[in-house]
């Protein structure tokens, strides 16, 4: 249950990671020289875009290795400070390259006929759309000295605020009271029992999360001003009206095609305040749900899944849609590109990190045995397939928005669900039904809150920073608002903002609307995929090729559908509504 990165590196003292290493500053240094002395010297653009590009493939390449073995090496013992050095060290030498990128940046913005020297180039048409995003960048970019400081002063800034409140929540420790005995558990730990089918063991673990919080909330909300006013300020200077705004343009997302998705996503919220309150009911509480009832077991149900048979049924059922997807998770499996164990110093919750260099993935979660574990499994091997994808893509053209991201994690995520529905026992359907709108709950009404809290925060950091009080406050007002009667006011989450990691990342903000993109678009496709059977697969394969070179609206547009409708959104919210209704009916 743990994984293997020795296909990177044997370690941070093997020949191999140092040799690289001095490569990357060698890389580095070559690229400098280069810009110096040859950009914009020679009177033919060919080859000058060539030279960039064959540059920056192979210096992006080597530092996605490295970084990639740091960072991976850190999350899982957040106590590791080679590891820790090493990351610093990587991103200290990849600032050195921000005056090239602005000099290549603004001579490229002079360049007037890019689709006519494609026509001359393979390599230039192969990275058209990555070299005419950096023309449409250029109009936010700051002076040459003012990106090149910039991106130093990074390091001190948001870069090490985010470092500190990721030690902060992998190492704290909850206290959990079961009977007269008190465990100390890690938070991931801690926060995996709101799955536990015993109410005191829920209702103790979210009140001793609650109370660790004291420990750090201090710590928690310093470093979140210190991110979100960076934010700020970088927003205004690059010439944007609003954080937002440039989330949206960084997503390559239209306001238009977010407004279509919130109005559906707020139309759709009586329908899930009713299966809250449904659910409340079943538990035997009144009124709204209390907070820590959020992913309660309804009823009885044998689903629980060794690590073993988490395996063989994500690959059964995966093979189902195609032998390719089934035998690429099997591989991911077997070949450990998984870190399931939950232990102490490993960061909590789940990511996967596809590493294009070695046509890789690793993935890293905190398996528990639950249907969610397994389900979140299937959700991080979609996004592992879609680096598969693009694997033979050039790296410039293997970076997807965010919004697309979540689509295949929760393509796959559909295919076991419905799979386990297919093949459980009666009782076990109604188990499987409520996990899926628990998630469904998450992606569209916490996601809902926490669109409304960031919202929220950035307007009131404008000004000065947030107190924890008011942080608080806001987090529970967003929660009020999206949850409305579905959820008891009295046991709400004040600290949402604390425990969730995406608020501390300044290059990903307002990382949650893309969770409900991904939820209903996956849902959309998985619709056309019951209409259109196997041929459905090569197109789809097809979408995610192209995520890494299209707008949001264009890859869209290959599968017929229009996102800055609200109707798509109104359609794919119908099947979760119908989902509702089926278990209120139980």
């Amino acid at each position: 249950m743990r994984w293997s990165l020795k296909e990177l590196y044997p370690s941070f003292a093997a020949p191999a990671f140092k040799k690289d290493m001095e490569r990357l500053a060698a890389e580095i240094v070559t690229l400098r020289r280069w810009t110096l002395t040859r950009l914009g010297k020679g009177k033919n653009p060919v080859t000058t875009i060539e030279e960039y590009l064959k540059q920056r493939i192979a210096l992006t390449t080597l530092n996605e290795k490295l970084g990639v073995f740091a960072n991976l090496s850190f999350a899982v013992n957040t106590s590791d400070d080679t590891a820790k050095t090493a990351l610093e060290a990587i991103d200290r030498m990849l600032s050195e390259t921000a005056e090239d990128r602005v000099k290549f940046a603004q001579w490229l913005a002079g360049v007037k006929n890019l689709d006519a020297l494609a026509q001359k180039s393979d390599l230039i048409g192969e990275h058209l759309f990555y070299l005419r995003e950096i023309q449409e960048n250029t109009k936010h970019m700051l002076s040459e000295r003012e990106e090149v400081l910039f991106a130093k002063m990074r390091m001190t800034g948001s870069t090490a605020w985010g470092s500190l409140q990721n030690t902060l929540t992998s190492t704290l420790m909850v206290p959990v009271k079961r009977g007269k005995k008190t465990e100390e558990l890690p938070l991931p730990a801690a926060r995996t029992l709101a799955y536990d089918p015993d109410k005191a063991v829920r209702k103790a673990a979210y009140e001793g999360e609650l109370t660790s919080y004291t420990k750090v909330e201090e710590s928690s909300a310093a470093c979140l001003n210190s991110i979100k006013g960076e934010v700020i300020t970088t927003a205004a200077l690059r010439g944007f009206d609003s954080p937002l705004s440039m989330t949206l343009h960084h997503s390559r997302m239209d306001k238009k095609t977010l407004d279509a998705l919130l109005t559906a996503m707020r139309e759709s919220l009586p329908q899930f305040r009713k299966y809250l309150r449904k659910k409340a009911k079943m538990l035997g509480h009144r009124g709204g749900l209390p907070f820590y009832d959020l992913f309660a077991p309804t009823g009885k149900s044998d689903l629980r899944f060794t690590y073993d048979i988490a395996h063989q049924f994500i690959v059964r059922n995966f093979s189902s849609f195609s032998p390719e997807l089934g035998k690429f998770a099997d591989n991911a499996f077997t070949k450990h590109w998984i870190d399931a164990e939950p232990r102490k110093g490993k960061v909590g919750g789940a990511f996967c990190y596809n590493i294009h260099p070695i046509g890789e993935s690793r993935i890293l979660s905190n398996f528990n045995g639950s249907f969610n574990d397994m389900v979140t499994l299937a959700h991080e091997l979609g996004h592992a397939y879609h680096g598969h994808c693009l694997k033979n893509e050039s790296f410039l053209n293997s970076d997807y928005p965010m919004p697309l991201a979540e689509t295949a994690s929760i393509f796959c995520e559909t295919i076991v669900t419905q799979a386990a529905i297919a093949a459980a026992q009666k009782r076990d359907v109604a188990a499987i039904l409520e996990n899926q709108l628990m998630g469904a709950t998450q992606v569209i009404v916490d996601i809902y809150s926490r669109y409304l809290f960031e919202t929220a925060l950035f307007a009131g950091r404008a000004g000065s920073s947030v107190p924890v009080a008011r942080l608080k406050d806001l987090m529970l007002n967003a929660q009020k608002e999206a949850y409305g009667d579905g959820l008891d006011k009295e046991t709400l989450h004040p600290y949402m903002w604390l425990c969730k990691p995406h608020y501390y990342d300044p290059d990903h903000n307002f990382y949650n609307f893309p969770y409900a993109f991904g939820l209903l678009f996956a849902k959309g496709l998985y619709a056309e995929y019951l209409k259109r059977g196997d041929r459905f697969v090569k197109e789809y394969d097809r979408l995610l090729q192209e995520t890494g070179k299209n707008d949001i609206a264009t890859v869209a547009k290959l599968m017929k559908i229009d996102v800055r409708k609200p109707d798509f959104w109104r359609g794919s919210l119908a099947i979760i509504g119908r989902d509702i209704e089926t278990f209120c009916a139980l």
